[in-house]
C-alpha cells in the first residue's frame, strides 16, 4: 500500500515543479559518506566518511576532498576520526561532529587542531554555523542541540515536557535555526513517527513548527534553496524533497541512505552523499522549485 500511495504523491508532487533535478556527475569509492560540505572560499567539497558503525570509536573515519566537478583530490585528507558526520565552516576553521566530540580542523593545511568534548552528548550529527560565528550541532539520540561559541561547547537546547523531535539536519537562517527532524517524537526509533521541519528562535529558543506540521519522512540533511524554501533528504525512503511553508514536494527518488547534502553558493547544484552505496552525486536543482 505504501509504495502505491508514495508513487501517487510523487507524481502529483512533480506536477508542482518546473523540472526534475538533473544528474551532473557521480563519484564512487567512498565508505559510508554521511555529509558533503561546499567550501566557497576554496572552491572545494568535503565529504565525511563514517567507514564503520556510526557510534563506533574505531579511528576509521576520515574526510575526503573533491573539486566541485567531482574530481577526487585526496580520499583520506583527514584521518583518525571515529564516525565523522556533519560539518560546518566558521571563521578559518572546519568543525566536524564525531559521536560525542567535535573535531576542529585547519582547512588550509588539513591539520586537526583539537577535539572539543561535548560531555553528555550521545550522537552528534549535523552542524550549522551562524553569522556570529557560533556553530550548532544536533544530538539525535538525546533530542538536544549543542552550541560552540567563544571557544566553549555546551548543550544549548534540550526538549523538556513538550515534544520537540529527534533533531538531525540543521540550518541557520537569520535569527532562527531550522531543524530537519528524523521523527517528531523524542524517541527517534519509534516506528511510524516520521519527522517534519521545526524552527528554534536563536534568542528566545522558542520552538515552532515550520509550515504545516505534517509528517514528511525520516529527515536527514537540509539546505536552503535561496528562495525561502529548502531541499531536504529522507534517509530511509531515499527521497529528495523540496519543502516550503505550503508543504513538501518530492523531487527525486534516490535510495535508502540518502544523507546530508551540500549546496553550491548560488543554490544551483546539490551534492548528495549516498551512505549505503559509497557514492556522492551532484544534481542541478535549477528550476526544480517555484
Amino acid at each position: 500500500m505504501f509504495p502505491l500511495i508514495f508513487s501517487l504523491l510523487f507524481l502529483l508532487g512533480m506536477g508542482a515543479v518546473q523540472a526534475q533535478p538533473r544528474l551532473l556527475w557521480e563519484a564512487r569509492g567512498f565508505e559510508a559518506p554521511e555529509s558533503v560540505l561546499y567550501d566557497a572560499d576554496r572552491g572545494l567539497l568535503y565529504v565525511s566518511n563514517v567507514n564503520g558503525q556510526p557510534t563506533a570509536k574505531d579511528g576509521n573515519g576520515y574526510i575526503s576532498r573533491l573539486r566541485p566537478d567531482g574530481t577526487l583530490l585526496e580520499r583520506r585528507w583527514i584521518q583518525g576520526l571515529d564516525a565523522p558526520k556533519g560539518m560546518a565552516l566558521a571563521g578559518d576553521r572546519l568543525y566536524v561532529t564525531d559521536i560525542d566530540h567535535v573535531a576542529v580542523i585547519d582547512p588550509e593545511n588539513g591539520r586537526t587542531i583539537r577535539h572539543l568534548p561535548a560531555a553528555g552528548a550521545r550522537f552528534l550529527n549535523d552542524a550549522a554555523a551562524g553569522a556570529d560565528g557560533a556553530v550548532y550541532f544536533s544530538d539525535m539520540q538525546s533530542t538536544s542541540i549543542w552550541r560552540l561559541k567563544g571557544g566553549r561547547i555546551e548543550e544549548w537546547f534540550r526538549s523538556d515536557n513538550h515534544r520537540f523531535c529527534a533533531p538531525n539536519g540543521l540550518l541557520v537562517e537569520g535569527e532562527r535555526l531550522i531543524v530537519a527532524c528524523w521523527s517528531w517524537s523524542q524517541d527517534e526509533f519509534e516506528p511510524n513517527l516520521a519527522g517534519h521541519l521545526k524552527s528554534v528562535d536563536l534568542k528566545s529558543r522558542k520552538v515552532s513548527d515550520l509550515g504545516k506540521a505534517r509528517e514528511i519522512g525520516r529527515l536527514d540533511g537540509i539546505e536552503s534553496d535561496g528562495r525561502g524554501g529548502w531541499f531536504v533528504t529522507d534517509w530511509v525512503a531515499g527521497v529528495l524533497f523540496h519543502v516550503d511553508t505550503a508543504g513538501a514536494t518530492p523531487l527525486l527518488q534516490l535510495e535508502t541512505g540518502s544523507a546530508d547534502p551540500g549546496i553550491s553558493a548560488d543554490h544551483q547544484i546539490l551534492y548528495i552523499p549516498l551512505m549505503q552505496g559509497g557514492v556522492v552525486r551532484a544534481y542541478s536543482v535549477s528550476g526544480t522549485h517555484p
